[in-house]
């Protein structure tokens, strides 16, 4: 990022965490600024890479999503290619939300939304298993959100 953030870039970033839908003036009214100013700075967050998107966020289980899954992905050693493959295959399942690499004895860890447990039971055996190099898979159903939060926590340089 090429600029530095400051007070008031950091309640600009702060209102648009909470909604990104509010005309410029209620923002600029929000964080102290005159409209022409506070449309510049967005303007800069977004150019700066600050800003990556402004999203819907949908409610999972209204959509029919009841189980967030954790799972844990051992998989054996990739080529590049088989590297590449797998990445694209989990980026082309809806249904898994999240994907990281990870240290220790696992691989990768999805977060997978599923409507039940029979549900996720065959997309496991369908879908995850078939994906290249997996291996074996340990997974963690929630029992209940505590906390979900998109927000980041936003600090001035």
């Amino acid at each position: 990022m090429s600029g530095k953030l400051d007070a008031i870039d950091v309640k600009i970033l702060q209102q648009l965490q909470k909604d990104c839908t509010i005309s410029t003036s209620e923002l600029a009214e929000r964080v102290g600024l005159s409209q022409s100013p506070c449309w510049r700075r967005v303007q800069r967050l977004r150019e700066e890479g600050y800003i990556r998107a402004e999203v819907a966020l949908l409610d999972p289980e209204k959509l029919g999503y009841q189980l967030h899954v954790f799972a844990q992905l051992k998989v054996s050693y990739l080529t590049d290619a088989d590297r590449e493959k797998f990445i694209r295959a989990i980026a082309s399942i809806p249904e898994v939300v999240e994907c990281y690499s990870i240290l220790g004895e696992r691989d990768a860890l999805i977060k997978v939304l599923a409507p039940d447990i029979r549900w996720y039971q065959d997309f496991i055996f369908q879908r995850i298993l078939k994906l290249p190099g997996v291996q074996d898979i340990s997974s963690i159903v929630a029992l209940s959100e505590m906390k979900n939060t998109t927000a980041l926590p936003v600090q001035a340089d």
